[in-house]
């Protein structure tokens, strides 16, 4: 395999363990509940079946989530202005509290795991990175 191939491999493995860690240590809300609310806090509402079709899920478990979090006021459901048949599903201000808290949950735990683990060389080549991943996430823009 070649070096840049195996960089890569070894990028996505080593920060999808990072990714998980940071969610399983930080936030508060259910998986379902924090992938929902973070589309419509990004992408804007959308009905049941365009979120069960961005999360890669069956209709009837997004509606079931979306139940839940309606019932915690974290979604409201409106009628849609373009088919008054269906519903569109919008983040409250709860909702994005909610999701702002796990979000901070997150950097928390990874920032406390940045004091405890590494030096400052270490952190100095971190600092580095922020900018890097984003000139390559712009490849697929």
């Amino acid at each position: 395999m070649d070096p840049i191939d195996e960089l890569a491999a070894e990028l996505r493995r080593s920060i999808g363990r990072l990714v998980r860690a940071a969610r399983r240590e930080g936030d508060s809300l259910p998986p379902a509940h924090s992938a929902t609310l973070g589309f419509l806090g990004r992408e804007g509402p959308m009905t049941i079946a365009e979120l069960a079709r961005r999360r890669g899920v069956k209709h009837q478990g997004q509606s079931r989530t979306v139940a839940e979090l309606t019932n915690q006021e974290y979604v409201e459901r409106t009628a849609s202005e373009t088919d008054r048949r269906a519903s569109v599903i919008r983040i409250t201000d709860a909702g994005r509290a909610a999701l702002q808290q796990d979000m901070d949950g997150r950097a928390d735990w990874l920032a406390t795991a940045m004091r405890a683990e590494l030096d400052d060389d270490e952190r100095a080549l971190l600092a580095r990175l922020p900018e890097v991943f984003e000139r390559l996430a712009r490849r697929a823009d």
